[in-house]
């Protein structure tokens, strides 16, 4: 993971990431927003710790900039301690908000705090195969296009991601998509299986990866 630190102050800056080192993770510091643009075009940092003040501009500023172009996880740090200055970050999009002097301890937690809330966002997500699909924000993607997929086609979708590899029984999934007790036509399954092979442009001699394991149900199974 690559964390950009925008401090203006360099011994603060340093202090942090000295403080957060781990084997997994790599750092980017800057100390202007102009700097902090043109890294984050370049080197597509997955966290963001942000100082409000900076040489040429607001924090916040630098806060919409990015939330213009992504969701990344956001820690503000500032030396502004008033309450609507914390409900401002917030309200911008940030994830958090520290005031300076901070425990670097309290630091450290938040940041584990982020990076666990980040985990749990790309278990909502499924990128492989020229696929991206978000299952947190219901967006689809083949290659760049946007596709538009019933509330059944996505639940069917998950369901299959969730379980690559794995052969769902036609009962487990019938069950799971139109789970409320009412009847269900024994070719709905069929029909939503057709309709999101088309729509994924995954035809089944084309080597889909919706595989039908006669007998016994479907599959997810990658083409790498």
């Amino acid at each position: 993971m690559l964390i950009q630190i925008v401090e203006d102050d360099r011994a603060l800056s340093d202090g942090i990431r000295l403080a957060l080192r781990e084997p997994e993770l790599a750092f980017t510091q800057n100390t202007n927003i102009r700097q902090a643009k043109q890294t984050f075009e370049q080197e597509k940092p997955e966290l963001l710790i942000l100082d409000v003040n900076l040489p040429d501009g607001s924090g916040y500023d630098y806060l919409e900039w990015v939330r213009e172009r992504s969701r990344i996880p956001v820690l503000m740090l500032t030396a502004n301690d008033m309450e609507m200055d914390e409900v401002k970050g917030l309200s911008l999009g940030a994830d958090d908000y520290m005031t300076k002097p901070f425990s670097i301890a309290v630091l450290r937690a938040r940041i584990q705090g982020l990076r666990r809330r980040l985990g749990e966002k790309r278990d909502n997500a499924y990128h492989e195969d020229g696929f991206s699909f978000d299952f947190e924000n219901l967006k689809f993607f083949i290659n760049g296009r946007e596709i538009f997929l019933s509330v059944n086609e996505q639940r069917l979708l998950r369901l299959l991601v969730e379980n690559r590899g794995r052969i769902l029984t036609r009962e487990v999934l019938t069950d799971r998509i139109w789970g409320d007790g009412e009847y269900v036509d024994e070719n709905a399954l069929s029909v939503t299986v057709r309709r999101l092979r088309a729509k994924l442009d995954d035809r089944e001699e084309h080597g889909s990866c919706i595989q039908t394991v006669y007998g016994q149900g479907y599959l997810w199974k990658s083409r790498g």
